[in-house]
């Protein structure tokens, strides 16, 4: 699986809380949440997600409450991937479930900026940085996990199971 896009740069600890705040958590509609993603961090990223729509953040990405909602807001807010030094968990869990591509690869805050032009390979790992011709080494996702990223878990295990 390739991806292509644009950065949009957060530290470390960025919370489920602040992805997805506990107000909204009453919405149902994925489209809904979408429009209030990341609103407890940063007021001005559904604007910003329309042209940067893979995250870069810190270490322990997604900590916090295991709201499954978090991930959901992201994906359907237009978010391509996440890269982060290190995610929670249950966040990683949560985001491969649901079919958002999520990447560790610890030092990437230090080699992309906000803005930087990325290509991303989830089988080999591999992440360019265009803007800066930086190239970064994470660990390949494995196969069954680029399955249900693709597929979405409810469907992975319904194949699987016939």
């Amino acid at each position: 699986m390739e991806i292509r896009g644009k950065a949009l740069k957060y530290g470390d600890d960025v919370n489920t809380d602040v992805i997805i705040p506990g107000k909204f958590l009453v919405l149902t509609d994925p489209r809904e949440l979408a429009k209030h993603a990341m609103e407890g961090l940063d007021l001005k990223f559904s604007k910003k997600v329309e042209e940067r729509k893979i995250i870069v953040a810190g270490k322990n990405f997604g900590c916090g409450s295991s709201r499954e909602q978090a991930p959901i807001a992201l994906k359907y807010a237009g978010v391509k991937c996440i890269i982060a030094d290190s995610f929670a968990r249950i966040f990683y869990r949560n985001a491969v479930n649901i079919g958002l591509p999520v990447l560790e690869c610890e030092g990437v805050t230090t080699k992309i900026e906000e803005g930087d032009e990325l290509y991303i390979n989830l089988e080999s790992g591999l992440i360019k940085n265009i803007s800066r011709e930086v190239e970064l080494n994470a660990d390949p996702v494995p196969k069954f996990l680029l399955d249900i990223m693709e597929k979405g878990l409810v469907r992975y295990m319904r194949e699987k199971r016939s």
